[in-house]
């Protein structure tokens, strides 16, 4: 039985005949209009997104509503979506960009403010609950122009609602930890102490990490900078991640690599992920979908023996703010389709439906529906108050930083022993270069 129609029985008829879903004693179907219509969906051919290829299957059922799903390798997606959208018509309908997009799409006009379409009561369903989405997901995915034009705020307006998104958590090997005589690090003294200790006792590398040049290798420091109580910049866009925060950061990477896995300077997102699924090494620290792996035959050797505690807390608590949210491209031809799919496959059922297929929540409500099934999610539900908006700044200017400045400067500092405060220092100078290139100190130049 369709959603909507179910909702006329019981208490939920009178919320539905105020919006306009109903009419009369009847039940109208809200999909009814669009029956027949064709949207194109353009998002990556990453995991969590091959598992809702049969969410939109049904929604298809369902609706009536014709799905095209152009899944693209990850890299492509970009410039890809911005040649599309960037069109009088483009191809597309919806959607899915990774976090540092969101910003570039908006500026840029790309983008449908999704007020307009919760403004219209024939399109919403009165049980969608936004509140229930997890609100450092929305916030990192789907709203721009908030304060540093990223993060909450009065001035922000909503573009996407997250699928996809994740924080950071600690997964560990209980059987290597005991062997070890350890408990799971609660902070970062406790890491610290813990890394040559288990390589020691156990003979397996401490604690697996991203380390790659460029990108990855600052993705893995960026994952201790901020419960360290580090930023990248100031409200006034100064560098500041060569104070001392952002050195410990770096020191921490460098103890890392030392008492890791062998090649961490050469780790990817997978190679780090496989360092730990196929047993060498004791702990990780990074995207929750260590979980959903771990337990996977055809990608780990560990399950089993996995337990799961939240990300370790320095002068703070901040984990991770990253993944993916869907939007509606400003050119759509289709967008109330557009958006009839993105609230279904974001709705209550539509995210418990992701997560039996395998996908990762968005929704307090399903993580505490699951919370018996899968170990993982107390800790997550636990962990997200604590994950940070200002993780890594969401700028059109981020990639350079990240792959050109930090990510050159970071890989000086896992793979020699030089004082790292220099190495920041001049990380710092080139990042500021940067800023002022763009425009960014006018402002204060013009006030003084």
């Amino acid at each position: 039985m369709n959603r909507w129609i179910a909702m006329a029985a019981g208490s939920l008829a009178a919320v539905a005949l105020g919006t306009g879903l109903f009419s009369g004693a009847a039940a109208a179907n809200p999909y009814e209009k669009y029956e027949g219509t064709t949207i194109v969906v353009s998002w990556p051919a990453l995991s969590h997104f091959q598992k809702a290829e049969e969410l939109v299957e049904e929604f298809t059922e369902e609706t009536g509503i014709e799905v095209e799903v152009d899944a693209l390798q990850y890299l492509k997606l970009r410039d890809r979506q911005i040649l599309e959208m960037a069109k009088g018509e483009g191809e597309y309908d919806v959607v899915s960009w990774v976090v540092m997009w969101k910003g570039e799409y908006v500026s840029k006009g790309l983008l449908t403010p999704l007020s307009q379409m919760f403004t219209n009561g024939a399109l919403v369903d009165p049980a969608y609950d936004i509140d229930d989405i997890a609100d450092a997901y929305l916030q990192n995915g789907g709203i721009v122009g908030g304060k540093k034009g990223y993060m909450p705020g009065k001035s922000g307006g909503l573009y996407g609602i997250p699928f996809g998104a994740e924080t950071s958590i600690m997964a560990y090997r209980k059987d290597l930890l005991e062997q070890a005589g350890i408990e799971p690090p609660k902070t970062y003294d406790e890491l610290l102490a813990a890394l040559p200790v288990i390589k020691e006792k156990t003979g397996v590398g401490a604690l697996t990490s991203r380390g790659k040049t460029g990108h990855q290798v600052t993705a893995g420091w960026l994952l201790h900078l901020a419960p360290l109580g580090g930023k990248i910049f100031d409200d006034q866009w100064n560098p500041v991640f060569n104070d001392a925060a952002g050195v410990e950061a770096a020191r921490v990477m460098r103890e890392i690599t030392r008492t890791g896995p062998t090649g961490i300077a050469s780790y990817g997102f997978s190679e780090a992920s496989a360092a730990f699924l196929q047993g060498d090494a004791a702990m990780y620290i990074d995207t929750l979908k260590i979980a959903a792996m771990s337990r996977d035959p055809k990608l780990s050797k560990i399950d089993g023996k996995v337990g799961f505690a939240l990300h370790p807390v320095g002068s703070r608590c901040g984990s991770e703010t990253g993944g993916f949210a869907v939007g509606i491209p400003a050119n759509s031809q289709n967008k109330e389709a557009a958006f009839l799919f993105i609230q279904y496959i974001t709705s209550k059922a539509g995210d418990k439906r992701m997560v039996e297929l395998g996908g990762d929540p968005i929704r307090l409500s399903t993580i505490a529906h699951f919370a018996d099934q899968f170990p993982e999610y107390p800790v997550v539900a636990e962990q997200l108050p604590c994950a940070d908006p200002d993780w890594r700044p969401l700028i059109p200017e981020w990639n350079e930083l990240n792959i050109d400045v930090l990510g050159q400067a970071l890989t000086e500092v896992i793979t020699s022993d030089k004082p790292i405060q220099p190495i920041m220092d001049a990380a710092a100078e080139k990042a500021r270069a940067i800023m002022e290139r763009e425009g960014y100190y006018a402002w204060t130049s013009y006030r003084q």
